[in-house]
């Protein structure tokens, strides 16, 4: 019979109930043992669910407190210094918390390690630090104490862990100038890989039989010295170990496939959603003990399967392979909300095309059943029901407008230039008059309880529209008044009434449809709930002019509108699957630039247009860049080229690196953009430096998702040395994104700070 495992599973519970104990433990208001306990309770849950689907092999280590990445890293002792940890001693889980976010209920606060998306997907991991003679050393006994628990339960668990060499490509150190690929990295693999062997050691004591060692890197395009490195590094891991399964996901593996042949492991798990076309060449390389295991259910998107097709892709596989044929999601449904069960809110039609966790080790559970002829009457009923949701979904009408199709194909014609950067910033500067080193934020401001409950209570019909629209102005008055005092120059509304940068927008637009609980895990205890784009986007009307307008009629200064950029929307979205990805996003970009334009008529000159999602988008070989870079590029430009050279557009892109695509950024022309800098202390102004940049930048000089107050000398220091690689009268100052998370009291002083920080830059220019 066909093994069916799963790669890992949402951690933060179907109600975010891991969100809501770690933030009450962060506060104060919650005890250690408490937080431990419901840490506990969800594992048990989670794993039960997995069993019940009939999934052979449960995952233990896909949970994480913050990040599965930081999990490891402080398993393996490597703790900066800055966060006083002695090398003798347990790594605490408020140690964890104080090198993901700078602070935790006891140790000293310290500048929070670096976080940058994991790989092309909306999650953030926080990136390990290392030093030349880094030293390793199991450090943390959590995860040998979930595998305790998962095996006292009953479950054939499978630890989850990242590979050595993902990890170690993955890390960063001030030594290591040339990033992931520096070479000298991988003079600490001998020390490191003794570490893994001391882990494996443990899991064959607790009679572990599979190890899943997820080596994502393979996915990328990778010097060869680090795939040499992959023969001998396993070799040694192979000795006294469980079985190992080594997981890539995300893209196939294409020329780094041969890196298998002969490897020491016991599997191979490979992104079949992704990369259909990688089974026959992936299967070649195994010799006749080896597994292969093939990710048919996609762990990105929440479409239902294509069974049948599934069924039909393997089956000259499953006649070779047979038994050593194994199904799998594409990747860990970490990417996906926990269970469709209760999203009432959707109507039948498009309830019965979706399929979230829950379901996709059901559906992967019946695909176990085609591929091994096994159906019994209850089964095939469910493949029926799968047939006939595919069926309608494709013979929908809901799904194609034929005006939005009309207006895409005039885009042929449509320019996308506006004037050259130096005649638009001559007319902005004469317009808005701002002084040198201007102050701004990125947009959001604390979105309080009040705030919510706001929202709440009018969405549930308890408050009526004017008494809502009453209470949003006067928390927009608030934030307009609160920028005045401080002394910002360019002021923002605050975005009371936006529950989240896309979802707010999705709700305003045709094409899109919304849960109630469908919530993944984008960093720490941060939580999205991604719309879903299930037709063709349109803008029945105007969406932000409203608010925005307001706010400028209340200040002499100008008020930026805030918009999130196409590409974000796409990225930040899941997606139709039945169209190019580039297709929709010109759909979206035509509804921006309708946005645009009325904003513009309203009397705001100062828009700003997020994209910091721009990036994520990336395909993971750079082969296939240029492809996606043409139109995301032009998407962006259809958005904004329909304006007068005297207004102003802002984009802002947080946590990515820009060296090499920093053409396609300036490509995108934007007259000002806000980067994240504070965290890799200016570091990203390099590729800036390095390209001769021709606009406006403002390197963010404040960590906001960090609860500490930025000192004012640090942020002078850290524009000073921006200033020394750029034009002091492009840069602007600002914090590294926006301040929803943060509170008031925190926001007041922080920004204070800024604006004082930016007024002596001033004198020295003067």
């Amino acid at each position: 019979m066909t093994i069916i495992h799963n790669l890992g599973f949402p951690r933060i519970g179907k109600q975010r109930e891991l969100k809501r104990a770690v933030e009450s433990y962060w506060a104060g208001k919650l005890l250690s043992e408490d937080l431990l306990e419901t840490g506990r309770q969800l594992r048990e849950r989670h794993w039960q669910i997995q069993k019940s689907a009939g999934v052979d092999l449960v995952p233990v280590g896909d949970f994480a407190w913050y990040d599965q990445i930081l999990e490891w890293t402080t398993l393996l002792g490597v703790v900066p210094a800055r966060f006083a940890q002695d090398s003798a001693e347990t790594v605490s889980l408020d140690t964890l918390f104080r090198m993901a976010r700078g602070r935790a209920p006891s140790g000293t606060p310290a500048a929070a390690c670096e976080m940058t998306k994991w790989f092309d997907t909306n999650y953030h991991y926080i990136v390990p630090e290392i030093t030349p003679g880094q030293e390793f050393r199991i450090a943390r006994e959590d995860l040998f104490e979930q595998v305790k628990d998962a095996a006292a339960l009953g479950y054939n668990a499978k630890p989850v862990i990242p590979g050595p060499l993902t990890w170690l490509w993955l890390s960063k150190g001030d030594a290591f100038v040339n990033g992931a690929a520096d070479e000298q990295k991988l003079a600490l693999l001998p020390q490191l890989v003794t570490v893994y062997q001391q882990v494996f050691a443990r899991f064959v004591e607790q009679g572990v039989n599979w190890v899943q060692i997820d080596e994502p890197i393979l996915a990328l395009d990778i010097p060869e010295a680090w795939l040499d490195a992959y023969a001998d590094v396993y070799a040694q891991l192979k000795q006294n170990a469980p079985k190992l399964l080594l997981a890539t996901y995300f893209e196939g593996l294409r020329n780094n496939a041969s890196v298998l042949k002969d490897l020491a492991v016991d599997g191979v798990h490979v992104d079949a959603v992704r990369a259909p076309d990688q089974l026959e060449s992936v299967a070649a390389q195994l010799h006749s003990g080896q597994v292969l295991s093939v990710g048919l259910i996609d762990g990105r998107n929440i479409w239902r399967t294509d069974l049948d097709a599934a069924a039909a892709l393997i089956q000259k596989l499953k006649a070779s392979l047979g038994e050593r044929l194994w199904l799998a999601p594409s990747c860990s449904l970490l990417h996906v909300p926990v269970d469709l069960q209760g999203e009432d809110g959707l109507d039948a039609e498009l309830y019965s095309w979706l399929s979230f966790a829950v379901q996709k080790l059901d559906e992967l559970a019946l695909l176990k059943h085609i591929v091994d002829d096994t159906l019994d009457a209850q089964g095939q009923a469910a493949l029926d029901t799968q047939r006939k949701a595919l069926q309608l979904r494709a013979s929908s009408p809901r799904t194609h407008n034929p005006t939005v199709a009309a207006r895409v194909a005039e885009l042929a014609t449509l320019s996308r230039d506006r004037a050259p950067f130096d005649k638009r910033i001559e007319a902005q500067n004469k317009r808005l008059g701002l002084p040198v080193f201007p102050t701004t934020t990125i947009g959001s401001f604390p979105q309080t309880q009040e705030i919510r409950k706001l929202r709440r209570d009018w969405r549930a019909g308890s408050l009526g529209d004017a008494a809502y629209e009453k209470a949003i102005r006067a928390e927009i008055e608030h934030v307009i008044r609160f920028q005045e005092e401080v002394g910002l120059d360019v002021l923002v509304h605050g975005e009371a009434e936006r529950n989240d940068m896309v979802e707010y927008f999705g709700e305003l637009l045709g094409g899109f449809a919304f849960t109630k609980n469908g919530w993944v895990q984008s960093y720490g205890s941060r939580c999205v709930k991604p719309p879903i784009i299930f037709g063709d986007v349109v803008r029945p009307a105007a969406m932000t002019v409203a608010w925005s307008q307001f706010a400028q009629s209340l200040t002499s200064l100008p008020v930026k509108g805030m918009l999130t950029g196409p590409v974000t929307m796409l990225q930040w979205s899941f997606v139709r699957d039945d169209q190019a990805r580039s297709e929709t996003c010109r759909q979206l970009a035509l509804a921006l630039r309708d946005e645009v334009s009325d904003l513009e008529a309203a009397g705001i000159h100062v828009i700003q247009i997020d994209e910091p999602a721009f990036r994520e988008g990336l395909p993971l070989r750079k082969g296939d860049w240029n492809a996606y870079l043409d139109w995301a590029v032009d998407c962006f430009r259809i958005s904004t080229s329909g304006i007068d050279d005297d207004t102003q557009i802002h984009t802002h892109m947080c946590y990515s690196e820009f060296n090499d695509i920093i053409d396609s950024i300036a490509a995108m022309d934007a007259d000002v953009i806000t980067i994240e800098t504070s965290r890799s202390n200016m570091e990203l102004l390099e590729a800036f430096e390095n390209f001769d940049y021709p606009n406006d930048i403002g390197p963010g000089v404040y960590d906001i998702h960090s609860p500490n107050v930025p000192d004012q000398q640090w942020m002078v220091d850290l524009m000073r040395k921006a200033a020394k690689r750029l034009p002091a009268e492009r840069l602007w100052v600002n914090p590294d994104c926006g301040l929803k998370t943060r509170g008031w009291e925190e926001t007041g002083s922080s920004l204070k700070a800024m604006v004082s920080a930016a007024k002596e830059l001033r004198k020295a220019v003067a």
